[in-house]
C-alpha cells in the first residue's frame, strides 16, 4: 500500500493504491459523506491480487482530505468530477478505469462525460444514472429513516455515529448477516480519522454549478458495467435497469439481496466483474 497527498491550488486530497503500478489503473470514487474506507481494504487488495492497480482517495470534505466549513462548500460536483483526473495526472495516468459507488457514481458519470478520452471504462456501483426519468423512488422505510438526519448535531462525535451506525444498518443486505458491532467500530473509526465529519454534509447540498459539460448519460461511449444490490432502498434496482438499458452495451451485475453496501460475502461476485470489466 502507498499512500500519497495530490494536491492542487484549490484542494488537497489523500489517495492511497494497492497493487502493481504497471497493471490496469482502477480508481475508486466513494459516495456521499463517505471517506475512502468505505471502499473495504480487504475489496482493494483483492482487486490488486487480481492483476489491477487500485487507488482510492478522500473525496472533498471527508478523512483527511480539504474540508470546507459546514453548509459552505466552495465547490460543487463538477469540481469534484476534475478531481478524478487530478489525480489520474498525479499517478501519471493519462487514461483510467473508473468505478464509482452511490454519489461516487455521479462524479465518475460526470467525469467521462466532461473526458470520454481520460476514461478507459466505467463501472457505476449502486448508483443512478444522470439525465433519466421516471427512476423508481427511494424506499419510503429508508426515506423517513433519512428526515431524522435533519436533527442530527452532526458535531456532536456520539451523535453522528448513533445515526450513520443506523444507516448502514437500514442500506445493509438483506441476504447476509449484519455486524451491527463491527460496523458500529468502523464508523467509529471513520468519524474520528476525518478532520471535521460534520463538514462531510456539504454532498448534501452541493450543485453542478457550471453546466456547460453537463450532457447525459445516453452519451457514454466507453463500456459500462452497472453493479447494482436487488434490495437497495436508495436506489432501487430499477435504477441501474435503465441505465442499461440507456447505454448501448452497458451490462449489469445483479447482486443478489445486495443492500447499498458491500457486504464482505460478496467481494468475490464483484471483484470478479470488474477484472473481467478492465481487461
Amino acid at each position: 500500500m502507498t499512500l500519497r497527498i495530490v494536491s492542487s491550488e484549490h484542494v488537497e486530497l489523500h489517495t492511497q493504491a494497492f497493487g502493481d503500478p504497471t497493471h490496469p489503473p482502477v480508481l475508486l470514487v466513494m459516495g456521499m459523506m463517505a471517506s475512502m474506507l468505505w471502499w473495504p481494504q480487504g475489496l482493494c487488495e483483492a482487486l490488486a491480487r487480481s492483476g489491477r492497480y487500485v487507488i482510492r482517495y478522500d473525496q472533498r470534505d471527508t478523512g483527511l482530505s480539504t474540508n470546507c466549513p459546514p453548509g459552505e462548500p466552495n465547490y460543487g460536483m463538477l469540481d469534484l468530477a476534475e478531481d478524478v483526473f487530478l489525480i489520474a495526472d498525479a499517478y501519471g495516468f493519462d487514461a483510467l478505469h473508473l468505478v464509482g459507488m452511490s454519489m461516487g457514481g455521479m462524479v465518475v458519470q460526470r467525469a467521462a462525460l466532461a473526458h470520454p478520452e481520460r476514461v478507459l471504462s466505467l463501472c457505476l456501483v449502486g448508483t443512478s444514472p444522470l439525465g433519466l426519468d421516471g427512476l423508481p423512488p427511494m424506499d419510503a422505510a429508508y426515506a423517513e429513516h433519512c428526515e431524522t438526519g435533519e436533527s442530527v448535531n452532526w458535531s456532536d462525535p456520539d451523535a453522528a455515529l448513533d445515526y450513520v451506525s443506523r444507516d448502514v444498518a437500514a442500506v445493509a443486505s438483506t441476504r447476509h448477516p449484519h455486524d451491527a458491532a463491527a460496523a458500529r467500530e468502523f464508523v467509529r473509526g471513520d468519524i474520528a480519522r476525518a478532520r471535521n465529519f460534520a463538514s462531510a454534509t456539504n454532498h448534501f447540498v452541493l450543485v453542478d454549478g457550471d453546466d456547460t459539460q453537463f450532457r447525459h448519460v445516453r452519451e457514454l461511449k466507453m463500456p459500462v458495467l452497472a453493479i447494482h444490490g436487488s434490495s437497495d432502498p436508495i436506489f432501487p434496482i430499477g435504477h441501474a435497469e435503465a441505465l442499461v438499458a440507456a447505454v448501448n452495451g452497458a451490462k449489469l451485475l445483479r447482486v443478489e439481496g445486495g443492500g447499498h453496501d458491500l457486504h464482505p460475502a460478496d467481494w468475490a461476485a464483484i471483484t470478479e466483474a470488474i477484472v473481467a470489466h478492465t481487461g
